[in-house]
């Protein structure tokens, strides 16, 4: 079976690779663990207040972010299950997280998402979440994990 792994290095990811781990991953499975990142736009209030280098910086500091994320993750999943069980690849992207991840599903012809749910409940419906848009435009079944509470 064809995983992917949607990432963002929170708490809740982290739910989602452990439960992932112990409900449907299997001996043989490919993962594909992405993380990604949005473009820094600049501020419109003051368009000459903040320098370009500062945008650079914020740009690196997200995309190392994003490549963390998803090392996190595939060392998580690499102590679950021993050497050549599973095939783990890694991929970091940037842009829209929801729109890249189900780019990504339907162009390597993925058989289940998952992804964490931060639990945000209306506001976060409203204002837009990642989970939520995949489960309503992924090309395959997407499983989302809520993370339990403590």
């Amino acid at each position: 079976m064809k995983i992917l792994i949607a990432t963002d290095g929170s708490e809740f990811s982290t739910a989602a690779v452990d439960d992932a781990c112990g409900m449907v991953i299997r001996t043989g499975d490919e993962i594909l663990l992405m993380s990604g990142y949005e473009d820094a736009y600049p501020m419109a209030a003051e368009p000459f207040a903040i320098s370009i280098e500062f945008y650079q910086k914020m740009d690196d500091a997200m995309s190392e972010l994003a490549n963390s994320s998803v090392v996190n993750a595939q060392q998580q999943l690499e102590g679950k299950f021993s050497n050549g069980e599973i095939i783990i690849t890694t991929e970091v992207f940037r842009g829209s997280p929801d729109r890249c991840i189900v780019e990504r599903a339907r162009e390597w012809n993925a058989d289940l998402i998952v992804v964490g749910s931060h639990g945000r409940g209306f506001w976060g419906r409203l204002l837009g979440s990642v989970s939520n848009g995949v489960v309503h435009h992924a090309p395959c079944t997407v499983l989302v994990v809520r993370k339990a509470e403590d």
